[in-house]
């Protein structure tokens, strides 16, 4: 595929490893020729740097596919994940799964981005997840309209600070970029 067609968010395939597309710009020095200058993500590693390519280049372009996955259980630093529609079952490593892991729960619906050959990729997380509080300091009568915040433990052990109303057994939508509360759910 030839660097001007690449769109962000793709893969690509740069020095043998995976790499996806983060930023794109395209540069028109006043001097000399123009070029792509690309924000690559390294899908193993987690760098990112940035690299050029001339406008008449072409890079490998990795097929890929989202699948809904089930997150069934953790055996050591293995986690189990089910694919809803055919049921066969993954066994993925922790550092694929990285920072997302403390919001995914038991029993939930993930959706992972695998290459054609069906190797995973990554996790696509959306911005937002629902969790429920498993433990928290009662909040006293009245604690409804004050911005002071208590921390709670949610059911997959992330810890977040929630407003002093929210008590153990209320879903509370959680965002996955910063972890931190949103709103009751």
């Amino acid at each position: 595929m030839k660097v001007n067609e690449i769109k962000k968010g793709q893969i690509i395939v740069v020095d043998g490893d995976n790499w996806q597309v983060v930023a794109i710009d395209h540069v028109r020095p006043g001097k000399g020729p123009a070029y792509y200058q690309l924000g690559i993500k390294n899908l193993k590693r987690g760098n990112v740097l940035t690299r050029r390519f001339n406008t008449t280049e072409s890079v490998e372009l990795v097929y890929t596919e989202l699948k809904t996955l089930q997150y069934l259980y953790a055996d050591g630093d293995q986690h189990v994940f089910m694919d809803n529609e055919t049921y066969e079952q993954f066994s993925l490593q922790e550092k694929l799964i990285g920072d997302d892991l403390p919001y995914i729960a038991l029993n939930s619906d993930v959706k992972f981005m695998f290459t054609a050959q069906g190797t995973p990729l990554y996790i696509d997380m959306p911005a937002s997840v629902v969790l429920q509080v498993t433990e928290t300091e009662p909040g006293a009568k009245g604690d409804t309209v004050s911005n002071v915040q208590k921390p709670a433990k949610l059911e997959t052990g992330l810890e977040i600070k929630v407003p002093l109303h929210v008590k153990v057994g209320d879903k509370v939508k959680v965002d996955t970029r910063n972890g931190t509360f949103i709103e009751r759910a």
